[in-house]
Formats: structure tokens, sequence, C-alpha cells
């Protein structure tokens, strides 16, 4: 796998790779055509990570329903990956059935720009990528080691991104699915002039995506 020479930025290509996972071998390019989350988490068998992926799992239909597949990263091996997953089911009842994808050497983490090069371990890595059915970067959030993640935020991320795709429009502050949409700017002076409120040129409703 080729490591870019900067990380990834949003409206990047995503890079490709393909790495042993709790599923069998995964490819991220075989999942063009769909949406993908891909996250990486700081260690199997740590307190915060447990809870999210708990929350995951019980959310997985939530973004399968929304043609997004979800896939996680870590360092720790496949097997320490098995055991977890193992206690995960035995203690909260919900099985994680999204691949965790092994990455002992760091290389997919550094090609996403999840640590820096001279880094020895990935104890800071909480990241996320929201890609879309074209490969396409569009989101990315970070959080520390110690916050865990939102899962109605990243499901309002993904709700977000599908919707000004399908309207071409803006989504504002606190928006939520079937909350308006805003309407893109326009370019040309005699309506900004001609508009009724100083503002009406360039913050405009439209509808809901459908």
């Amino acid at each position: 796998m080729d490591q870019p020479a900067a990380p990834p930025r949003i409206g990047d290509l995503a890079p490709d790779f393909e790495a042993r996972s709790t599923v069998g071998p995964v490819r991220l390019s075989a999942h063009r055509g769909r949406w993908l989350v891909l996250f990486s988490h700081p260690a199997d068998f740590t307190p915060v990570c447990t809870t999210e992926f708990v929350a995951l799992a019980r959310e997985a239909d939530a973004f399968a329903r929304r043609g997004c597949d979800l896939m996680a990263l870590s360092v720790d091996s496949l097997f320490a990956h098995f055991a977890w997953l193992r206690m995960i089911r035995d203690r909260f009842g919900v099985e994680v059935r999204f691949p965790i994808i092994e990455d002992p050497t760091l290389v997919i983490a550094r090609a996403f720009g999840m640590v820096c090069a001279a880094d020895r371990d990935s104890g800071a890595v909480r990241s996320t990528f929201f890609i879309d059915p074209h490969g396409v970067i569009r989101a990315m959030t970070c959080y520390p080691a110690n916050l865990g993640r939102s899962i109605p935020e990243m499901l309002r991320i993904l709700d977000g991104l599908q919707a000004v795709d399908a309207k071409g429009a803006l989504a504002p502050a606190n928006w939520h699915p079937g909350d308006p949409l805003l309407e893109q700017p326009g370019h040309d002076l005699d309506a900004v002039f001609d508009a009724e409120e100083a503002t009406a040129w360039f913050l405009r409703e439209t509808g809901p995506a459908a």
C-alpha cells in the first residue's frame, strides 16, 4: 500500500488498503457504491472503546438502513479482537458483526493521518472518516482517547451528507433530518441588490431532503 506524502483531507480519495479483519480479508475499495464509516480506536479491552463498540453494534442496523457500512481498526492483533468481541457478547449481549481490522504496524493508521510518522503506538487514536460511494472522504472527526464518540452525531453527520447531496443544498447548524436545508447562494449582483431583505440573497431555506 502506498502511503501519501500528507494525511488525506476532506475531498481526497480515501487511501485504499487490504487487510485481515474479524470477518476475513477486507479491501476498502470493495465498498464503492455504498457509504463507509472507517474509524479507529486506541485499543481493545479498554473502557471507552468498549462502550463505543457496544453502542455501534446496537445501532449497526441504523447505519445499514442508510446504505452505510462500518469498519474499525486498531493496533491490536486479530486474536485480541476475537477475544474482545467474545467478551462484549457475553457481557453486553450484543454481537459486533462489522469488520475490525488489525493494524499492528500502523501502516493504515499512518496512511490516514491517524497517527504521526514518529508515533510508536496508537494510544491517542480515535478518528472517524465518512467516505462516500465514490471513495471520497466527505467528513472527519477526531476525539481524544479519554472521550468517547457520539453515535447519534455520527448518524447525524451521515444524514446531513446524504441530504445535501440529494438536494444540492447546505445543512445549517444543529440540522437534523426533517429540518429545512439552505439553498446555495447565488453569484449575481443584480439579485443581491434586488433582494427584499439584506440576507435574502444568500440565506434562504429550502425543503428537507426527501
